[in-house]
Parts: C-alpha cells; sequence; structure tokens
C-alpha cells in the first residue's frame, strides 16, 4: 500500500474544508459542515478520503511525480479537523453556537494556514514525537 499521498490533493481537501466551514459561518447553515466531517471520517475509517480520490481523477502527471505528503501525517491532520468539526457541530445543534463557532473557526483556519504555508496539525505532530522521544530516553 502507498504510505504517501500527492500534495495537490492534500491541498485540494484543505481548500474543501475551508471553502466550506466559510460557506457554513456566512450562510448559517451550520450542518454544511457535516459533508468535510462526513468525508474526514470516510477517510480516517477507510483509509480512502472521497474529496482525495475525487481530485486524484483530475491529476495530470502520474501520482508519484508531485511532491508527497505522508499518510500518517494526514491521517493525523484528519483526526484534528474530524474532531474539532464533531464537537463544533455539536455545539450548533445542541443550542451551544459559541462553541460551534469556536471549532469551526480553528478547523477553517488551520486548512487555510496551511494552504499558505504552515501545517498545524504537522507541528503539533512533530511535538507531539519529540516529546515522546524525550521520555523514552529518560526512561530507557
Amino acid at each position: 500500500m502507498n504510505k504517501t499521498v500527492p500534495i495537490p490533493l492534500v491541498t485540494l481537501n484543505q481548500w474543501f474544508i475551508f471553502i466550506i466551514v466559510l460557506l457554513s459561518l456566512s450562510t448559517g447553515l451550520y450542518n454544511l459542515l457535516l459533508l468535510p466531517f462526513i468525508t474526514g471520517i470516510i477517510g480516517l475509517l477507510f483509509k480512502k478520503n472521497p474529496i482525495i480520490l475525487i481530485g486524484s481523477q483530475f491529476l495530470r502527471k502520474h501520482k508519484s511525480s508531485y511532491p508527497q505528503e505522508e499518510i500518517a501525517q494526514l491521517q493525523f491532520n484528519q483526526t484534528i479537523a474530524v474532531t474539532c468539526l464533531g464537537i463544533s457541530l455539536i455545539g450548533f445543534n445542541f443550542g451551544i453556537p459559541t462553541l460551534g463557532f469556536i471549532f469551526a473557526i480553528m478547523v477553517g483556519l488551520a486548512a487555510l494556514v496551511a494552504n499558505l504555508g504552515f501545517c498545524v496539525g504537522c507541528f503539533i505532530r512533530f511535538q507531539w514525537q519529540q516529546y515522546q522521544f524525550k521520555r523514552q530516553q529518560n526512561n530507557g
């Protein structure tokens, strides 16, 4: 099984998340957040993100000719996004709109910032791995 995914497909997924969050918050149609939530859940459960699968049909070159991102990193980032979107949906659907806005905005901003060049999830994962390594060194 391939352990990487072309970065243009990751970028497509991030734009999808950002645009849906923006549309949802600007129109008040908060259940639009179900779109990235469900596609994210599918990606996590089946290791096949529908947005990435659709986008891969439009790549002009072979997938391996594009810069790649580790699937493990993508899964980590997707876990954070799905968790935050889930909390946001709970907030909007259970009368806690502030919670909904906070978590939707966090996901939208993270997706936008990632497309501008800084991956928040990558930073969090790197820090977590550093912490685990240092802890292992101290215990071993």
